[in-house]
């Protein structure tokens, strides 16, 4: 029996029906009213309570999962009008002792989170955190022997848990169906809507781990998984191919074993929580640079970067999505990301993004791809009072937009799941862009000003969104930038003027006029955006 320690409850729990549960369980007690995803044609939705949700979310310092910190953490995401906060949990302080738990760190958060009507995101820092353990309790880093970490290529030992240790697994097993098990019980309003296994798991400093019973594994046949003709495909392999990972990868060998070892891993922590509570879980991602396939030395090697996703598929079923955690620099580069990890078979969530204001802009172009959240991370002072200002000022450009977008966020969510929305951002150049319509081509041009030309973005932070309502009408926001109309496809050639073009906002699914904007407001090129971001519903017709 495992003895479970919380402020709401202290119950016992049968280990057998904790961790060896399976998927048929799963689909015996799977609750259509939990929070869940769905696919149709390709497209992703999110549902919470039965519909459509977009996730505006920030995420709190890796620390500040506190009662002494959370303060602050509140005070910024209502400042952001957050729906979603996305906020740690830390296998050490929940497992104190082996097999004694502690739950009052998410009583606390599920309180705070109602009180704040927000909805929470948790993030298991479990066996991995950003490629390392330092989350694991105090009991399981003293004894390093049971619970090792990699072995470099040169016999070095790496900062970093290895994949192939089962008393590690084990634990992390128990551990996190523990927490999940608990939060069935006392999380029955479904304030948390998601659960992140694991945090960036891979591993720096090594390819992979080179120990001998990890060298055994590597010299054994690939798993039979990873025959499939379609991955052996999209991993540039004949079909056909048999044979130990040096065989059939070549020079990728080392980091698809690796891939596919932590995944394995993972697999089993997801596929035991999930057995005691089915919520949505995700596996976030330190990227690679997505445009030049650099070796597997130049970034975290074995996490779920775009070139292994197909291995991340086949290895772990359990976990719903890949969600790409965004701090590269350059437009190139970050849509290159949404891009990839934008699939049939993967729902886009961006669970980390720098706090800086460049990338507010994204958050169009994750919503024109079919995704169902967005997040910068570290939206709290850390401890540090002496930032709040500064700290203000990196909120306001995702503040700005989350209250723009929580009135119709439901609408958002489901045009987002119905493929009507598309945007664009700048780029470094501020080149102007086209957005086809069908009937009609909107051009945006960049910068800022009502009349004549405008003046160019400093920052190049401008974007646009455009929602085809239907053929001839759309709702319309962005900033810095203007918007301009022109016959398209069947219309063109034709002579065209706005029929109402008006200002407003969403209420209960309902658009609610604030006024009608003429003269000024769309002559000139059509409507422009300023700095803060505003709706417009436009209708246009030919003449």
């Amino acid at each position: 029996m495992l003895k479970i320690i919380g402020k709401k409850a202290q119950y016992t729990l049968l280990l057998t029906a904790m961790f060896f549960a399976g998927s048929q369980t799963f689909a015996q007690t799977h609750d259509t009213s939990l929070p869940r995803l769905i696919e149709k044609n390709g497209r992703h939705a999110f549902l919470v309570d039965g519909k459509p949700f977009l996730m505006l979310g920030g995420q709190a310092h890796n620390s500040s999962a506190w009662p002494a910190l959370m303060p602050e953490v509140w005070k910024s995401a209502d400042a952001m009008h957050l729906n979603t906060l996305e906020v740690p949990l830390y296998w050490e302080q929940i497992e104190p002792q082996a097999g004694k738990f502690d739950f009052s760190l998410v009583d606390m958060l599920l309180t705070q989170a109602r009180q704040h009507n927000v909805h929470l995101v948790l993030l298991w820092f479990g066996t991995w955190k950003n490629g390392s353990n330092h989350y694991m309790p105090e009991w399981m880093k003293r004894d390093a022997e049971k619970y090792p970490n990699i072995t470099g290529k040169t016999g070095k030992p790496i900062d970093s848990p290895s994949p192939h240790s089962k008393a590690t697994l084990d634990a992390d097993i128990r551990a996190f169906s523990a927490v999940m098990h608990y939060l069935k019980q006392a999380d029955t309003q479904h304030t948390v809507i998601m659960v992140q296994v694991e945090n960036e798991p891979g591993s720096w400093d090594t390819v992979r781990d080179y120990s001998a019973k990890a060298q055994k594994l590597f010299e054994a046949d690939i798993p039979p998984e990873l025959l499939k003709p379609a991955i052996l495909k999209t991993l540039n392999v004949p079909e056909n191919t048999k044979g130990p990972w040096a065989k059939v990868f070549g020079e990728r060998a080392d980091e698809y074993f690796q891939a596919w070892s932590i995944a394995r891993f993972i697999e089993q922590v997801a596929a035991a929580g999930k057995a005691e509570y089915p919520l949505p879980l995700y596996v976030n991602v330190a990227l690679r640079d997505p445009l030049t396939n650099p070796p597997a030395t130049h970034y975290e090697s074995g996490g779920a970067t775009d070139n292994v996703i197909p291995i991340w598929k086949a290895a772990a079923p359990s976990i719903d999505l890949l969600a790409p955690d965004i701090y590269l620099s350059g437009s190139e580069r970050v849509l290159k990301v949404i891009d990839l990890y934008t699939r049939a078979d993967n729902t886009l969530f961006v669970p980390e993004a720098g706090l800086i204001a460049d990338n507010a802009k994204y958050f169009y172009d994750v919503l024109a791809h079919g995704g169902i959240g967005f997040s910068p991370f570290g939206i709290d002072n850390n401890g540090d009072v002496s930032n709040d200002d500064h700290l203000a000022e990196r909120l306001t450009p995702f503040a700005d937009e989350y209250a723009m977008a929580s009135p119709m966020m439901r609408e958002l969510a489901q045009w987002a799941f119905e493929n009507k929305i598309k945007a664009v951002v700048e780029h470094e150049d501020g080149a102007e862009q086209t957005i086809n319509l069908g009937p009609w081509d909107a051009v945006i041009k960049f910068g800022s000003g009502r009349g004549g030309e405008l003046k160019p973005n400093k920052d190049h932070n401008g974007k646009a969104m455009i929602v085809t309502l239907d053929e001839n009408k759309f709702i319309m926001t962005g900033t810095n930038c203007r918007i301009t109309f022109h016959p398209a496809g069947g219309n063109t050639g034709k002579a065209w003027q706005y029929l109402k073009a008006e200002e407003g906002q969403y209420d209960h699914g309902v658009f609610k006029s604030l006024r009608i904007l003429n003269g000024d407001e769309t002559d000139w090129g059509g409507p422009a955006m300023g700095d803060q971001p505003r709706v417009l519903r436009i209708s246009l017709v030919v003449r």
